[in-house]
This record gives C-alpha cells, structure tokens and sequence, in this order.
C-alpha cells in the first residue's frame, strides 16, 4: 500500500530502529509525528488518542527501556498495536447455517458492492468449494442488475434474475427459495445502495436483514473514504447487526485512515480486503500482515502465495523434463514463462508485497511500463509462425520485420527480445531443467528490473 501513511511510519520506524536507549522524552517525539501521520490519513480522532495511549503505556514501559535494542522493541510495539486496531488475526467468514447461508451485502454506492458480491462468489466456489447463488436487490441503480449477472458469470457463479419493477423483498425471498430447492450452499444478496444515508434506505435493508435472516451481514466501505467511512459504519452499525467489514480499493487508498477506524467504530472485523480489480483480487483480512505493509515491512506470506497460485507445477514438470532431454528450450517456452508472470498479477503486484528498503531499490523503475514490456514480449512471440518459434536461428531481417509489423512494434524490440531469450537459453543450458524459480528470477533482472525474491 503506497500511502502516506506507509511512508511517514516507514520513516518513523527507520529513526526508531537507530536509538540506542529510549527516553520519555523521545518518545513523546515520536509519539508526536504517529499522531499527526494517522490525523492526515484521516484516522478518526477516538481511534488516534487509543492508539496513542496504548503505545506510550508499553512503551515507557519496561520492555522498551530495558532492551537491548530499544529501537526495535518499540517498532514491534507499534506493529502489534496497529494489529490490535484492525483486530488481531484473520476473522474467518461464517457458513456454520442450514443451507443455504445467506451473506447480506450492505453499504454506500459507490463502495464496490456488486464487484464484491462477485468477488465474494469466487473465493467461496475456489477456496471454500461451495456452490453458490447471487441475486441483487439493487432496483434503482441502472443496470445494477445486468451488472452483477455479467461478473457472477465470470466468477463462475449462478445468478438468481430479477426485474427494476420488482420489490427488493419479494426478489430476495424468491431467490432464497430458489437456493432451497436447487441445493445451494450460499445466497448473496446485493442490496441497493444510495450517494448519502437515508431513512428509507435503512428501513429497505433492515426488512431484507429480518426476512432473511442471514448467517452474515457484511459491510462494504470505499477505504479511499477517510472521515466519510467512518460516518457511514456509523450508521450502518446502527441500523443493522453487522458481522463483518469489507474494504474496497485498498490497493488506490492514498491515506490509509479506513482500516485503522472502521473495525473500532463498528466492533466487528474486517473480514476481506479488495486488492485489485480483477475478480479474485479479494484476500482474507490479515491484521498483523496489513500492519506490517502500513510500516513498509511488505507482505512476504501474501507475495508466496500469489507466486505459488499462478506457478504451473504441471508446465514447469514438463519443461524440466523437455530440457533434461536434451531438446531445449524455445521460444515457446519462453513464452510460457511470460504468460507465468502475468498469472501472477505482474512486476507491478509482486513488488507492491516487499518490504520497503527492497522497494526503494526498484524505486527508479516504471512498473507499469515494466509491465507494458511483458505485454509487448508476449504480442511479439505470437506474430511468429510456430516454426519460428521452434526454432529461432531461422529468424533474420525480412521475418524480424514481418513479426514487428504484425506485432505493432519496432524491429529493435524483435531484436531485443531475441537478445533476452538467448541469453535465457544459455542459463537453461547451464542448469539443466533446475527449476522454473531460477528462470522467473532472470526474467525479473532483465532490462534494469529488479530480479525477483523467490
């Protein structure tokens, strides 16, 4: 999260590992610049002073000053703290219900709600194999409907239809005995939102909540709110029995303020996080990992897990036992090996996951165009004809332009990709199939980039 919140605590830790012994004094100091870096990431005032009273309280305590490290001590502190504000741990979703259970979406418009309906549908047929139904109750918006059908689809979910002229109440009843009689395990209802809070809207959402009486009751909130996220969990908190929280857009929050006070306000955890756009960009909410990237630590668990999800063990098995055999490695490998790292999110997503000192390293590069790069590599190996592919000596100057124009780019870039795959054929031939980790590391150091942790 590239905030200014990470970025003044990251600076704040860095001055902090360097003392030598910890004073009243120079906590206070520190306890200061905290103070004011969570007032401009728009933390809510109750949520600062509690913060601020607990980490003076341990750290003038004697686990600081008796340290050996005193620096270090009161950093871990600060970490733990912040954990402790966003809830300790990982709060599992509940699904303990006769099916089917229902998962009530609440929240704003605008919040990335029927996004995260769909999203929500994905993790829950991966990562927790269920089979589920969506159905929106959202009558007002235009095409809120038509929307959450077209993502539930790509999200390999079923859809429940419903009509503008339909009450929301009738809709979700009709869809729940639709989840009954057809045997699914999940029901996810998207509720319609408003600009504002408004009475009418609570009383809709609050009939839904008692005729359906869902095992969850989530809600949604924009992270890039600030002060207004507190607001509306405010309100939300008292108009219904909430069980979770949702942050959208944590990847563009530019203040960081949402994470740190809406779990205090509402009293329930923060259940999930949207990470990306894409629709399995929703992770399970880690407090003490989240906390961890506030600080600039990065997030080493969650960059392993994205690596080891878009790895293809099977293709990789397959390579190792190709080049062992003696028939080498191609162009068509090549690719494969392109295709791996953008499974993977691209450069751009992994770098965002390591810690900040590695991060100041690869701070001079434009990832987005490191990206571009990858993008262009993949369109220029596909303007080749499978013989060249297969076998890439035959590649001269008539077939570098015909690849160039077909892939819409200059010769310089064929030739440059051809300097990379071989310079990637002779590692190849060196390692003898070692693995497909070594070859992702040598693409991530080519041209100036960094070469990547794994």
């Amino acid at each position: 999260m590239a905030s200014a919140l990470a970025d003044k605590l990251t600076r704040l830790v860095k001055e902090l590992r360097g003392q030598a012994r910890i004073t009243e004094s120079n906590v206070q100091d520190m306890l200061r610049e905290v103070r004011m870096a969570l007032l401009e990431a728009d933390v809510a005032l109750p949520v600062v002073r509690d913060f601020i009273a607990r980490v003076k309280d341990k750290a003038l305590g004697q686990e600081v000053l008796g340290s050996l490290k005193p620096g270090q001590t009161l950093v871990g502190i600060v970490n733990r703290e912040l954990a402790a504000t966003m809830g300790q741990g990982v709060a599992d979703i509940n699904l303990a219900a006769q099916p089917p259970a229902v998962i009530l979406m609440a929240g704003l418009q605008g919040a990335g709600k029927t996004t995260t309906t769909a999203k929500l549908a994905k993790y829950l047929i991966e990562k927790r194999k269920k089979k589920v139904l969506t159905v929106s109750g959202d009558v007002y918006r235009p095409a809120a409907i038509e929307q959450l059908q077209t993502v539930t689809r790509q999200a390999g979910g079923a859809f429940f239809p419903s009509l503008p002229e339909q009450k929301p109440l009738d809709i979700a009843l009709a869809a729940l005995d639709h989840a009954r009689k057809h045997y699914f395990d999940v029901l996810l209802v998207d509720t319609a939102g408003r600009l504002a809070i408004d009475q009418a809207m609570m009383e809709e959402i609050k009939a839904l909540h008692a005729a359906l009486n869902p095992v969850e009751t989530l809600f949604v909130v924009d992270a890039m709110q600030g002060q207004d996220a507190i607001n509306t969990a405010r309100a939300f908190r008292e108009a219904l029995p909430l069980t979770g929280i949702v942050l959208t857009k944590l990847d563009g929050d530019s203040r960081g303020g949402a994470a740190l006070s809406v779990r205090q306000i509402t009293g329930v955890p923060i259940k999930f996080a949207g990470v990306s756009e894409k629709l399995d960009g929703l992770d399970v909410f880690d407090a003490e990992r989240h906390a961890g990237r506030i600080l600039g630590m990065g997030d080493i668990v969650a960059l392993v897990e994205q690596v080891t999800a878009g790895v293809d063990i099977e293709a990789a098995q397959k390579l190792a036992a190709k080049v062992k055999s003696g028939n080498g490695f191609d162009l068509n490998d090549f690719l494969s090996q392109i295709r791996q790292m953008k499974q993977m999110g691209g450069l751009s997503s992994l770098l965002d996951k390591l810690p900040a000192q590695l991060m100041a390293k690869a701070g001079a590069l434009d990832m987005d165009r490191a990206d571009k790069d990858l993008r262009h590599k993949e369109g220029i190996i596909q303007s080749m004809t499978p013989l060249e592919r297969r076998k890439p000596e035959l590649i001269k100057a008539t077939r570098k332009r015909r690849i160039a124009h077909g892939a819409g780019v200059h010769v310089q870039e064929v030739n440059r990709l051809l300097k990379e795959f071989e310079q990637m054929q002779g590692m190849v031939k060196k390692m003898k199939g070692g693995g497909l980790m070594k070859m992702m590391k040598t693409m991530g150091g080519m041209n100036g980039l960094p070469r990547m942790p794994f």
